[in-house]
């Protein structure tokens, strides 16, 4: 067994200057305008029959609306990604939330037009879609791998509020009859982000101020540095960056090549599938508690409650998770961690140390997913499906993160390129599960439907983790061999 250590290891800067303190705040911060992602879909669940009345359509053609935002929620960020690896983070973010902001406030004035729905909702979906990818390359820039689970945990546990509070503010809306009061909702937090986006949000892209020494400058300096500009120098450590961004067209077929590798393939269809599972069962809550079990339009939206639940206690318990099954698989390879300066990942096997458990998690789920269908479509007390549902959002939450946290750390110096592959997998995928949806339950009822699903999400991501564990390592190494330039995925 070969052993790797600090003294075998070559003299290196730390990995960041940032401050445990410092990590912990912008997390925080992160997770609060994640909710962009969360909030923006999870408020619109409650709103589908009202929707459709409202504007003189069909469930399935508001149905039709979820699936164009998904789409475009999976499409956009293969776009912003490249710009904020090269520009920076923060002049995307601004840029992102500009847009996210206007066609909020276009929703909240528009009224009764189903084409401006269309528009708007894609509009609002480009916007707010590469605040997740963005944020998981902020907390790769200032974590290193082994500490990575501890920071993501504050920032997805914020961003899992979405869940919780959306459908309620959905459910109020649909209790007034006026469906705008949700956009306005997402008109005045689009607001509070530009805010505190320019305020507060420093610069943290790697090509351009390094591992935090280098000083940040235009549009990647914060406004209150502008206001309140120190004179404190700092050493420059990163020769070759300069503080300031490069503009670059934005291409995303760095993105969709990521997909196209074996190893990277197997593990966003890790992540994607989780992804799409939930969105099925959020879908399905509206009809299914308001048609069978006759529930008004609040107690609806006090339903999605129970899976939100599950999605802030998936967000606790993922970071423990991702960083004691790194410890454990670092322990027994003779591995010894390297807090400061980060661990070399290509000597570490790292597929093994993020796939740990997924195998038990994944089967258990399986009846967790069937029980949910037929006790819906036996019409079983409300608490089990609601239970159900609680389990499902933790363990949706935990594989998800745990697979879109590894797609980061094999592509290091592409992180937001990476987690832009990881939205276009989950999106589409989401997108074709809830476009499907309403046809499957007409023709087979919500017991098969989900019978199916369940047995479909265990089979293929059983068989993608054994897969990914045999073969990741060999595929990334001979992908590492290929691809000299550090630049290139």
């Amino acid at each position: 067994m070969v052993t790797t250590s600090l003294k075998d290891q070559p003299t290196r800067s730390p990995y960041t200057t940032w401050t445990t303190q410092d990590r912990t705040l912008l997390v925080c911060l992160l997770g609060y305008l994640a909710l962009a992602s969360s909030l923006t879909a999870n408020i619109y669940f409650p709103l589908i029959d009202l929707l459709a009345e409202r504007y003189e359509t069909s469930t399935q053609a508001i149905n039709l609306t979820i699936t164009l935002y998904f789409v475009f929620q999976g499409i956009a960020p293969s776009f912003w990604s490249p710009l904020s690896d090269s520009f920076g983070h923060r002049p995307v973010y601004l840029a992102t939330f500009t847009i996210y902001t206007a066609a909020s406030l276009g929703l909240s004035i528009v009224d009764r037009s189903y084409p401006a729905l269309l528009l708007l909702r894609a509009l609002q979906s480009i916007g707010g879609s590469a605040v997740l990818s963005l944020a998981y390359a902020v907390v790769a820039d200032v974590a290193v791998h082994s500490e990575r689970g501890r920071f993501l945990a504050p920032m997805l546990t914020a961003t899992n509020v979405g869940p919780c509070i959306g459908p309620i503010i959905g459910g109020g809306a649909l209790a007034s009859r006026d469906p705008r009061w949700c956009f306005r909702a997402l008109l005045i937090f689009g607001a509070s982000a530009v805010l505190l986006i320019g305020l507060v949000q420093p610069e943290t892209a790697r090509t351009v101020v390094g591992n935090g020494a280098v000083p940040a400058k235009g549009l990647c300096r914060t406004w209150l540095s502008l206001i309140f500009p120190t004179r404190v120098q700092e050493p420059d450590i990163n020769t070759g960056k300069t503080g300031r961004g490069k503009f670059i067209f934005p291409n995303p077929l760095p993105s969709l090549r990521i997909v196209f590798h074996p190893d990277s393939f197997l593990t966003l269809w890790l992540a994607g599938c989780p992804y799409a599972l939930w969105f099925c069962v959020q879908t399905s809550i509206t009809p299914v508690f308001r048609r069978s079990y006759g529930f008004n339009p609040l107690e609806v939206g006090c339903c999605f409650l129970a899976g939100g639940a599950g999605i802030i206690a998936g967000g606790f318990v993922v970071g423990r998770l991702m960083d004691k099954n790194y410890k454990h698989v670092a322990k027994k390879a003779g591995f010894t961690i390297d807090r400061v300066r980060g661990d070399d990942v290509a000597r570490f096997p790292i597929e093994h140390a993020r796939s740990r458990w997924s195998v038990s998690i994944v089967v258990v789920s399986m009846f967790f997913v069937v029980g949910y269908g037929w006790a819906v479509e036996r019409r079983v007390h409300a608490a089990v499906p609601l239970l159900l549902q609680a389990y499902l959002g933790c363990k949706c939450t935990v594989v998800h993160q745990t697979y879109s946290a590894l797609i980061v750390d094999v592509f290091p110096n592409t992180t937001g390129t990476a987690a832009a592959a990881n939205n276009i997998t989950r999106c589409a995928l989401a997108a074709a599960g809830v476009a499907m949806l309403d046809p499957l339950v007409s023709a087979l009822g919500y017991g098969w439907v989900f019978t199916l699903l369940g047995l479909f999400d265990a089979i293929s991501c059983v068989l993608a983790v054994v897969a990914l564990r045999r073969w990741g390592r060999i595929w990334r190494d001979k992908r590492a061999d290929r691809l000299k330039d550090p630049g290139n995925v």
